[in-house]
């Protein structure tokens, strides 16, 4: 039996709650290892990894549950690096959303539906070389990041690699402080974590020690004097983009207005949005 439509790599996985379906042809069946909600609006769990899955840092892949005939499936940032064992999902909940209403009740042994093909912009190929790497990021549209900071190529291509996350609450953040604690001590990335990665969070609503819209603190030159650093300079400086459409736009505008020029895989260049989706 191939790997495609088994129940994950452990026999001791679980159907969903409720009638059972069986699990599509085509599509990976994993199974959840842990689950963490950090606030009453998102969430982190991990599952298991199939053998013969292959991504790159940054990228999303669809996932869904065997909930139904024709199961839902939405895009999803992978939070775990290239080389985990496992895979690693920075979850919002909706509690009317067609996939998340029911995401956010897993639990470990669960099953989860994935689909076989990663793709996404966020990764270090669609960028030209660069000495500073900026990774701006909203509420969720921290997770492609999460993969990214911990791999070693994000090292090798860049000198600084510059962190920002803005939520509305101080909790929200959470779980951004813990992948940097992680990063920053982990066998494989720690030292040049521990030298090279800044971590910027900010609040929009509650207060905090650092408040302010991103797109705000860049434009006013706020985050810069903060830090320490030069202003955003396009010959060297390189920035990823995910989170809200908010940010997505105001922060295109921004960069193209400083000369910074939008890359792709096909065609890298100075800065890469993800537009598959927004959170």
């Amino acid at each position: 039996m191939s790997e495609y439509a088994q129940v994950g790599n452990d026999a001791s996985a679980k159907p969903f709650p409720g009638e059972e379906f069986p699990i599509p042809a085509g599509v990976f069946a994993e199974t959840v290892t842990s689950v963490r909600h950090y606030t009453d609006r998102l969430f982190m769990f991990r599952m298991t990894r199939p053998r013969s899955f292959r991504f790159r840092s940054g990228e999303f892949v669809m996932i869904g549950l065997p909930n139904a005939k024709r199961p839902i499936y939405r895009a999803y940032s992978i939070a775990s690096p290239s080389w985990d064992d496992e895979i690693e999902f920075f979850s919002i909940k909706v509690p009317d959303g067609p996939l998340t209403r029911d995401l956010q009740k897993i639990t470990p042994g669960d099953t989860i539906l994935m689909r076989p093909k990663p793709t996404g912009t966020l990764v270090n190929d669609a960028l030209l070389a660069g000495k500073r790497l900026f990774l701006y990021s909203s509420g969720t549209g921290i997770a492609p990041f999460a993969s990214l900071i911990r791999d070693p190529e994000t090292y090798e291509k860049f000198e600084t690699v510059i962190l920002t996350h803005t939520c509305r609450e101080v909790a929200e953040l959470a779980y951004g402080f813990e992948l940097v604690a992680a990063a920053r001590e982990d066998p494989l990335v720690g030292e040049e974590a521990e030298a090279r990665l800044i971590h910027y969070p900010t609040t929009t609503r509650e207060t905090s020690d650092r408040m302010g819209r991103i797109t705000d603190l860049v434009q006013s030159g706020e985050l810069f004097r903060e830090l320490g650093i030069p202003g955003l300079d396009a010959k060297s400086d390189r920035c990823m983009i995910c989170g809200a459409m908010a940010l997505l736009k105001d922060m295109k505008s921004l960069l193209e207005a400083d000369s910074f020029t939008e890359g792709s895989n096909s065609s890298p260049a100075d800065f890469v949005i993800e537009r598959a989706f927004v959170g």
